[in-house]
């Protein structure tokens, strides 16, 4: 399929007048093409009375559940065609969500997602530090969607050095080290939010030394819940690092491994935005009709990647609300939102919120 006009525009360039007009024409052709390609998928939409020759409205795009990816292997490629398959963060007892990718779909995810990042990071690789053990990559049995995450921005960054040992304990030596070395230099931090608030944070409060992180950036995610039960706000998250190592510049994200490469990052006012790789809609509870700008709702995304499987609309278990579009005081076209967490009663999900039900 052929969306040009999509990869030739920049991230946060289109207002949403034209930035719809792609979009539709992206989602109705992907969502003719996994219905011919994917049977399951065909029936699902048949059994809903939701086939259609051509979409003229985004709402209009069929979502199916993300819990579906759990249940069934969605897949609109031929075996010979698998590159890899991708499985979701999920506690202990609760199944992994499936995602399979070909080449093409896992190249374009991930050149989408060096066009979203490197508008908050700039262009070039960066001095990068992971806050995470390197044992999440070495061993097949925790590589899951934590793994692919830590995969996925280490395309941003050189000298990859992880802060925690294995045991994620906080190596000290390791990270002076780096300092050391990279001290004249903008340097990356990515870890998953509950991991740099419980190995790193804290860890660093109880520290004597001061550690200089000023030129740092923090790209982090993953989910809130288990800080949100600590009274810890995204404010007071970033105000404590500040304090404890002079970062200023942190960005949360928003992504799943169903619609990897489709993230949403937050911005300098801290509001997510929408890329022109993906669209968010809120829906309402009761009925699932749209909701209108400053409404909370179930939150619904889009993306024009998922080309091997049918994850291009897809229903989330997260609650969240319109904020905005084309006016962010910080300058990107598009929508822009906030997500206030998970809906009750749904599966914990998320890097963060899977690997904090330990604690």
């Amino acid at each position: 399929m052929d969306f040009s006009k999509v990869w030739n525009s920049p991230p946060f360039g289109l207002e949403m007048e034209e930035k719809n007009q792609q979009m539709i024409e992206c989602l109705s052709e992907l969502t003719s093409y996994h219905i011919e390609h994917c049977p399951p998928y065909r029936c699902i939409l048949e059994a809903y009375g939701m086939l259609q020759e051509k979409y003229y409205d985004m709402t209009q795009i069929p979502f199916i559940p993300v819990r579906l990816f759990k249940e069934l292997k969605l897949v609109s490629v031929p075996e010979n065609k698998v590159f890899k398959t991708m499985t979701s963060s999920g506690t202990s007892g609760q199944s992994a969500s499936k995602i399979v990718l070909d080449k093409e779909t896992a190249a374009d995810q991930q050149k989408a997602m060096l066009k979203i990042v490197s508008d908050f990071t700039g262009a070039g690789r960066m001095p990068m530090l992971v806050i995470d053990c390197p044992g999440v990559i070495k061993d097949r049995r925790m590589f899951s969607a934590r793994g692919a995450g830590i995969l996925g921005f280490s395309i941003f960054g050189k000298d990859i050095t992880y802060a925690l040992n294995d045991d994620m304990s906080l190596n000290k030596q390791e990270m002076c080290r780096f300092l050391e070395k990279h001290q004249q230099e903008k340097i990356l931090l990515f870890g998953f939010t509950f991991m740099v608030w419980q190995h790193f944070y804290k860890e660093l409060q109880k520290d004597s030394r001061k550690y200089d992180f000023s030129n740092a950036v923090l790209i982090h995610g993953g989910g809130w819940k288990k800080l949100q039960s600590e009274s810890v706000s995204n404010e007071c998250f970033c105000q404590s690092l500040k304090e404890v190592c002079g970062i200023s510049r942190v960005h949360d994200y928003y992504g799943m491994a169903e619609q990897t490469g489709s993230i949403y990052m937050q911005c300098e006012c801290g509001h997510l935005h929408a890329s022109i790789f993906s669209d968010v809609i809120f829906r309402r509870g009761y009925g699932l009709e749209p909701c209108a700008a400053g409404e909370r709702g179930v939150l619904q995304t889009v993306s024009v990647l998922p080309e091997s499987y049918p994850g291009h609309s897809i229903l989330t278990e997260d609650e969240g609300m319109l904020l905005g579009m084309d006016d962010c005081p910080c300058g990107r076209k598009g929508k822009y939102f906030k997500i206030f967490g998970r809906l009750k009663n749904a599966e914990i999900r998320g890097c963060s919120d899977t690997y904090a039900v330990r604690f």
